[in-house]
């Protein structure tokens, strides 16, 4: 069924290239001088405190025709987006000045305090015009920096500003062949564009390739706005000065509101409006980072050789004609994983929840390398908002399958054939990874409730995650346990004694081996997790999937091959207790990512305030790290399984 759903894409995208194809959700507006350009309002949000609230929360400007919620997807809302109408309204190539918007009434004492908070937290104002999020350009010693929106207002001398005063200024690209492009698509996306013909319009388009904004604090006089209307004309001359504040807010005294807007034209083409958000910096980080890894992964992929020459010697020489002073020699050396020839393959320790956490990890890597693959085709651009937290809910469904058939069949081979209790081991694998998750969600949710911020899962999206986890995640994944039921589980190699061998003492505590292993997993991918950490929690977009997508595929092979070298060590010092410690030795790299999580908050985000936004914070790096666990751990176990199925069944032994 994947396959048949690739050729369908490959298919269509090969159909759409002579049409100038453009990914759903991001085609090109055009509009002609004078059209209507409305202006969104996002949540606010604040790296002081992760919890974003509402822009109406505050004493702002209202559009006439009353607050309106946008179109929002599944991700939208669970990343906390409220998108909402503003009163900003343009109009194309029209420059305006001193425009009125309106006068706030007299600030209560709340709403006074209210407003000195977010101040003091930092909190940001996000505009968007036709997708475009509102940037803010700041130089400071020679060196520009670029912002997503702007802070509401800044504290000078214990006294409150609010920027009243907002200098837009938006780029315009001209489109001039208007009879030659066509783009395929339905509703509002198939007049984006006049088709080819006599009927095309000759009336020149523009599109919004850049949305800037500048805020000020200026000093308005309350007499002069007494008679004025929204989108009136100020009466008096406006000088925006980002360099001073002139009136502080005071409790009990109204905020006069006002802007202006300025269109330029500009050589920004539509497909590269994005670059001042997604300006490429560090890409030597990133490169750096995957040399390392590659590092790291030719060194383990030295001892696996060795390893897999050394096995095959051993075979190989065991029938050759050898001397008889060489041979006790040999045999010797023979005497340490062909020694638990007999227990290898003994059920380890709770079976079932090994092949539950396997099951779920399967379904989690599935999901992941999915979603960045689709993510660095371009078909989860930041561009689409909430489509790549939509796209990982949709492939982990979907691949509920994936996990029911690997954790039954890994059941039935623990158990040599053994139907019994497959549904059940389904059942549970359905329900293990999502009800943690749930649990930790729902805790921080409440939270998030008492804080009356946006970022809270509204009750009605929590009983459709509900419905879509029973209705559609669970069913899937019991049908995998179907099929997984149903198909031959694999035959062990050699027999298990039934008298299990003791294990001799060891020098070491094998655990600590183990838990040393997370290591060079996290060696791998630690420089990529600080541009992650710094998407998630500092407000940066993060973008370059393509580097991701790398990452993903050397961590992959790390994972494998660290497993299988410490699965083999143990084996050569006759510890056959090897199932839990090759699922661990590549697990044990969420703990380093947890510690680097804490480290993190500790030095990066130390301006975190309160009580609550810390245990938010921790509590999404559990949630991640959970997640990190069993899919690591799943690449580990898999491999050795692989690993010590293929050096038993291929050696031949007494």
């Amino acid at each position: 069924m994947a396959s048949f759903g690739i050729w369908v894409l490959t298919i269509f995208l090969v159909f759409q290239s002579g049409y100038g194809f453009y990914l759903p959700g991001s085609y090109p507006h055009k509009y002609k001088v004078g059209d209507p350009l409305s202006v969104k309002v996002n949540s606010l949000t604040s790296i002081d405190t992760e919890m974003p609230f509402s822009y109406y929360s505050l004493p702002f400007c209202k559009p006439a025709e009353g607050v309106k919620d946008s179109a929002e997807n599944l991700g939208e809302l669970l990343m906390g987006d409220r998108i909402e109408n503003s009163p900003y309204r343009f109009k194309m190539c029209t420059n305006e000045t001193l425009i009125f918007l309106c006068q706030s009434g007299k600030l209560s004492a709340d709403e006074f305090k209210l407003l000195k908070e977010r101040i003091d937290e930092m909190y940001q104002v996000n505009l968007i015009l036709d997708n475009l999020p509102a940037i803010r350009y700041t130089v400071k010693e020679g060196f520009v920096s670029r912002w997503t929106g702007y802070p509401i207002g800044v504290k000078f001398q214990d006294m409150y500003y609010v920027f009243n005063h907002l200098k837009f200024k938006v780029l315009v690209h001209k489109y001039e062949e208007t009879n030659v492009v066509r783009v395929m698509g339905t509703g509002d996306a198939v007049d984006v564009f006049p088709s080819g013909g006599k009927g095309g319009s000759d009336v020149p388009g523009y599109m919004v390739v850049g949305f800037d904004v500048i805020p000020c604090s200026v000093m308005h006089n309350g007499n002069l706005v007494k008679d004025l209307k929204m989108y009136d004309k100020y009466p008096s001359e406006i000088k925006c000065d980002t360099t001073t504040v002139t009136v502080p807010i005071k409790e009990g005294e109204p905020i006069v509101f006002t802007y202006e807007v300025a269109f330029e034209e500009s050589d920004i083409k539509w497909p590269s409006r994005w670059d001042a958000y997604l300006k490429m910096e560090g890409s030597k980080v990133h490169w750096f980072s995957i040399l390392n890894s590659l590092m790291v992964i030719t060194f383990l992929a030295g001892i696996v050789l060795v390893i897999f020459l050394r096995t095959v010697r051993r075979d190989l020489t065991r029938y050759e004609e050898l001397d008889k002073e060489a041979q006790p020699q040999l045999n010797e050396e023979l005497s340490g994983w062909k020694l638990v020839v007999g227990d290898v393959f003994r059920a380890p320790s709770h079976p079932a929840l090994l092949c539950i956490m396997v099951g779920d990890g399967v379904q989690i890597l599935g999901m992941g390398v999915v979603t960045i693959l689709f993510a660095a085709l371009g078909f989860m651009s930041p561009a689409s908002r909430g489509t790549l937290i939509t796209g990982m809910l949709f492939f982990y469904m979907i691949l509920g399958i994936a996990a029911g058939y690997v954790a039954v069949r890994l059941w039935r081979t623990i158990g040599c054939g053994d139907h019994k209790g497959w549904a059940s081991v389904a059942w549970k694998a359905a329900c293990f990874f999502p009800g943690i998750a749930f649990l930790i969600l729902t805790i921080l949710n409440f939270l998030l409730w008492g804080s009356h911020s946006t970022g809270a899962i509204p009750f009605s999206l929590f009983v459709i995650l509900l419905l879509l986890w029973f209705c559609i995640s669970v069913p899937l994944t019991l049908v995998g346990g179907y099929f997984g039921a149903k198909a031959p589980h694999i035959e062990y190699p050699v027999r298990t004694n039934q008298i299990p061998r003791e294990i001799p003492a060891q020098k070491y505590p094998s655990w600590l081996l183990v838990l040393g292993a997370g290591t060079l997993p996290f060696g791998t991918l630690f420089i990529e997790l600080f541009f992650i950490m710094s998407s998630i929690w500092m407000g940066r977009v993060y973008y370059v999937f393509g580097f991701l997508l790398i990452v993903m595929v050397l961590l992959v092979v790390v994972c494998a091959e660290v497993s299988l070298v410490l699965t083999y060590m143990h084996l050569c010092v006759e510890d056959w207790k090897w199932w839990w410690k090759s699922f661990f030795a590549s697990g044990s790299v969420a703990i380093y990512i947890f510690l680097y999580s804490v480290n993190y908050l500790i030095f990066d985000l130390k301006s975190l305030s309160g009580p609550v936004s810390a245990t938010l914070y921790l509590g999404y790096s559990l949630f991640m790290v959970l997640a990190i666990m069993l899919a690591t751990g799943t690449i580990g176990f898999l491999s050795s399984f692989w690993f010590v199925h293929y050096l038993f069944s291929s050696v031949k032994l007494d």
